[in-house]
């Protein structure tokens, strides 16, 4: 099963419809979101073609394809329109022998684990910045952001397939590759 990741839309239409065509591009069976899929939020500025109407109209066609944790800027009117669960605060996905908890990254992040075992992945949006770092215990990753990158990191996403993870740009350029054993 291939699984593209993604994370912080923040409401804007053209970073949304960039993303599904990476979607589609790449063949994926699911598409994860990490949260904040609407709502820019108060300490960041408005992206370009912020437009949340839109970005609900473009996911819902996705509904059935769509596994999304709820970010910092999900609210409960959220659910209401949105056609896929948004309210989880994680999702555990098998991976070989390790399991992958991904969540947004304001409750369970780098300074507060969930609990995991030695080998684990942790994949958390939220900070923008595209990462993988072998942290002793656990991997940690995160795809960026798709509409407002931080730190010159690019607007991107992840790639998982057969335990394969690939960080690539939103024009499908591939930035990193990590093969877990």
């Amino acid at each position: 099963m291939k699984i593209l990741i993604a994370s912080d839309i923040h409401g804007s239409a053209k970073y949304c419809r960039m993303l599904l065509e990476a979607y589609a591009r790449e063949n994926a069976d699911r598409l994860l979101l990490l949260g904040d899929i609407l709502y820019h939020g108060p300490r960041n500025d408005l992206p370009e073609e912020y437009a949340p109407k839109q970005v609900i109209e473009l996911l819902n066609s996705y509904k059935n394809e769509i596994y999304s944790v709820r970010g910092n800027c999900e609210a409960e009117v959220d659910q209401m329109v949105l056609g896929f669960p948004v309210m989880a605060d994680y999702i555990l996905l098998p991976a070989g022998n390790r399991m992958i908890f991904a969540t947004h990254g304001h409750i369970y992040n780098k300074e507060k684990l969930p609990p995991m075992k030695k080998g684990d992945i942790l994949v958390t949006g939220h900070t923008h910045v595209t990462a993988c770092e072998d942290m002793g215990d656990y991997i940690y990753m995160n795809p960026g952001s798709v509409s407002i990158p931080k730190e010159d990191t690019p607007r991107g996403y992840i790639m998982l397939e057969d335990g394969k993870f690939i960080w690539k740009n939103l024009e499908g350029e591939v930035l990193r590759e990590y093969i877990g054993s």
